[in-house]
């Protein structure tokens, strides 16, 4: 890469996302999320999804529209979201 500046990009876009309270490993692969609001029900992930995204305590797991999952570390997505 160059030393010249990347250009600059704003988000504006709507996505679903919940703050994740406990990640519990699965010795066969993938991991079940516990969210932190209560009227949601721990929900299973795929190992391929913890081993790209290294999900952690604390952080939000992310849905877009059209239906790509991933995963944004506290900070950064309570930087750039707010609740709708």
């Amino acid at each position: 890469m160059n030393s010249q500046e990347m250009p600059k990009y704003k988000c504006h876009k709507s996505v679903w996302a919940l703050k994740i309270k406990n990640i519990y490993i699965k010795p066969a692969g993938g991991a079940t999320i516990t969210p932190e609001e209560d009227d949601f029900s721990p929900f299973d992930v795929e190992a391929d999804y913890v081993s790209k995204h290294q999900p952690e305590n604390g952080g939000y797991y992310v849905l877009y529209p059209g239906g790509y999952k991933s995963y944004s570390p506290a900070d950064a997505f309570e930087d750039g979201y707010v609740l709708i």
